[in-house]
């Protein structure tokens, strides 16, 4: 044969089905350009000396992953679109004499070629456009950026590999269907149908069944670290869910529709619904992996740019002054009245030095213990408090107990308390009796429920429910707690209750001094002379200042990962919705064919497409708006952990990404549904 036969044949295959191997070929370079800048970002030098830049490059190390496997499945699944094309050509191929190694080698071209182009125009647009995103992070944290362009030789050389490695998986794939395939098969792969899948009506019920599962856990969940626990669980019973609906449930539908003489027997019906019920089963897979493409856009999204906008309140949830600490004592003696005003005059000092003001200062007295509530009673056996699977982080609470002097001193009040009365602050609980008894089997009645404890919610740091009970006197209710359940006591048979003073306040200072003055303090208390002076066992002291770039680069780089994978998702999605418009296309070419020679207008055509597309392809955006409104709250619950309590605010982000997704889902309908049309219609390739 001549020199140039295998590539000239490769080169043919692929530029007469340009309709087909156009949209691939883009997929597989923008997959590539996707993979170089995540890869080349996780290793910029510019992004790891930045404050958080360790913690954002660990969200891209994972991002990067996510992206080549998914690469992996997604190229897999358009492939066989292309391949089952191009069965037609190789069955010609074998009857008029020519092996089927030989079609491997035309295969074995077509895969260079396509990794070739594929690699280098990836790798170009990577290249040029890394620059740019690894800016726009850089300004989504607000950090410091330099305009120099640079390569990454490990990122270019772990594209090379990865994508390698997919390319000859395709190949394989490929040469597997061929070899198992006779040349009549292979000539009639093109017109082969799908059967409806038997029993499609029991898929579909269990479906349902599978599917009201995971929305019943999605929205009776209430704990945080339980949502996360579950999230994921209810995440695979929905994808199965929908691909059972979908495939099953859709074949029913077809029949549903049939039944109803009205709507079957028009001509814009009769042969939309014929068609789709003939090849259902694969319709429904690709419109379940749309759905749930669409849902996972929809998820991220909405989530890291609730975060990203909220991030400002989150900060000062977490840090309600510009410095807050918590001084952590050995015994009740360490957290008295005269103690702590010893630490609080430490801090004036520092303050001084540092020529800081102190403002809206808060400081209070801390008894804390975690509990399993049997009844009113407060059980602290470590064996029930220190069982953290599910069903226990569904059961235990962090109780804090505070002196109403303290309290009336942080929240302005005036209260007043009776013996034996206390006030309960919930935070994320509903404590339902009259009465809390206390581990040392001191009974309290429950006075009332108060609404506030601080300008923040102080328990909003903590994952799991957390009361707060507001005692009349601190020395006198919670001393003889601390000395029978104390810090050194016997943990065997309980759970020690821990004592701390907790404080903050607002200085006025710029961010490099309250930095400084936040070091000054450490220096105060920090070694063996201010451990044993004060009584400390342990403290902490955080600057909000300090902390900001951390935060920041946490959220900002969950929204840029967010952004990234959303457009990858997106780009899967289109794509399965053109192949699916243009395979189809040529499906159902003959049928209209034939339609139009009976009389069929080209208009009532058009109709007749538009009630299948609209029939079929609107459905898994139906699916991704009820999957979204039913996640709605564990993700809520789950953004907790992130100290985002702005349930509006991510109500709000949810529906308007919602409805930009809704307006990009019509577009790409209506530019595919043409393609279609023209197919059908024209027989137009």
């Amino acid at each position: 044969m001549k020199r140039y036969y295998y590539p000239r044949l490769a080169f043919d295959g692929i530029r007469k089905n340009k309709q087909m191997y156009v949209p691939y070929l883009l997929t597989c370079i923008g997959m590539v350009m996707m993979y170089y800048i995540m890869a080349f970002l996780k290793s910029s030098e510019m992004i790891f000396n930045m404050r958080g830049g360790r913690s954002i490059q660990a969200y891209l190390n994972l991002g990067s992953w996510v992206i080549l496997i998914f690469a992996c499945i997604f190229l897999f699944y358009t492939n066989s679109f292309l391949i089952k094309r191009r069965m037609k050509e190789f069955g010609l191929y074998n009857i008029l004499g020519m092996q089927k190694k030989n079609i491997a080698r035309i295969l074995l071209w077509e895969s260079i070629g396509i990794y070739v182009v594929s690699l280098g125009l990836g790798l170009l647009f990577g290249i040029a456009f890394s620059k740019l995103f690894e800016l726009g992070l850089l300004n989504l944290l607000n950090a410091k950026v330099d305009y120099m362009l640079s390569l990454s030789l490990h990122a270019i050389l772990a594209s090379m590999a990865g994508f390698l490695v997919i390319f000859f998986l395709l190949y394989l794939n490929t040469l597997r269907r061929i070899h198992f395939s006779t040349a009549i098969s292979l000539l009639k792969t093109e017109n082969t149908g799908e059967k409806a899948p038997k029993g499609n009506l029991l898929i579909a019920l269990l479906g349902l069944m599978l599917l009201g599962g995971a929305y019943y856990i999605a929205v009776t969940i209430k704990e945080p670290l339980a949502a996360v626990m579950l999230f994921f669980v209810a995440v695979i019973m929905v994808i199965v869910a929908t691909y059972m609906l979908m495939i099953s449930g859709s074949v029913v539908l077809c029949r549903l529709l049939r039944k109803n003489k009205r709507y079957y027997y028009k001509p814009q019906h009769f042969v939309s619904v014929s068609s789709m019920a003939y090849r259902m089963k694969r319709n429904g897979a690709g419109l379940a992996s749309i759905c749930i493409l669409a849902t996972m856009v929809l998820v991220m999204l909405s989530s890291t740019a609730s975060l990203f906008l909220g991030q400002e309140d989150s900060l000062r949830n977490l840090y309600p002054r510009e410095l807050v600490g918590k001084f952590t004592m050995e015994n009740m003696e360490a957290v008295s009245k005269e103690n702590c005003a010893k630490l609080c005059a430490k801090l004036d000092e520092a303050c001084s030095e540092s020529g800081a003001e102190k403002r809206n200062f808060f400081g209070y007295r801390r008894a804390a213990v975690t509990v399993l509530f049997q009844g009113d009673f407060m059980n602290t056996d470590p064996e029930l408090t220190g069982d953290f699977s599910l069903e226990g982080v569904k059961n235990i609470t962090n109780v804090f107990f505070v002196g109403l002097e303290d309290y009336n001193a942080v929240t302005g009040d005036t209260r007043v308390l009776g013996e034996n009365e206390v006030l309960l602050y919930e935070e994320r609980m509903d404590y339902p009796e009259k009465t809390v008894t206390f581990p040392n089997h001191v009974t309290y009645q429950v006075k009332e429920k108060v609404d506030q404890f601080m300008d923040r919610n102080v328990a909003g740091e903590l994952v799991i429910p957390t009361l707060i009970v507001i005692v009349p006197d601190f020395d006198e209710d919670i001393g003889p707690l601390v000395d029978a359940y104390g810090r050194y006591s016997d943990h065997t048979k309980y759970e020690p209750v821990s004592v701390s003073w907790n404080y903050g306040f607002d200085t006025g200072l710029t961010t490099e001094q309250q930095i400084e003055l936040n070091e000054t303090i450490y220096e105060k208390f920090h070694g063996p002379e201010g451990e044993s002076e004060f009584g400390i066992h342990y403290f902490s002291v955080d600057a909000r200042e300090g902390e900001r770039a951390d935060f920041y680069s946490i959220y900002g780089g969950l929204f840029f990962l967010g952004i990234v994978l959303s457009v990858v998702f997106l780009t899967a999605a289109v794509l399965i919705i053109y192949y699916k418009q243009i395979s189809e296309g040529f499906e159902d070419y003959a049928r209209f064919e034939i339609m139009q020679k009976v009389g069929m207008t080209k208009k009532e055509i058009r109709k007749s497409i538009n009630s299948q597309l609209l029939t079929v392809f609107f459905l898994p955006l139906l699916g991704a708006g009820i999957h979204m409104l039913f996640a709605f709250q564990i993700i809520d619950r789950i953004l907790l952990l992130f100290e985002l309590n702005n349930t509006l605010l991510f109500a709000g982000v949810c529906l308007l990404c919602f409805i930009v997704f809704g307006v990009f889902y019509a577009v790409v309908y209506r530019r595919t549904s043409k393609v279609y049309y023209n197919i059908v219609s024209g027989g137009r390739a």
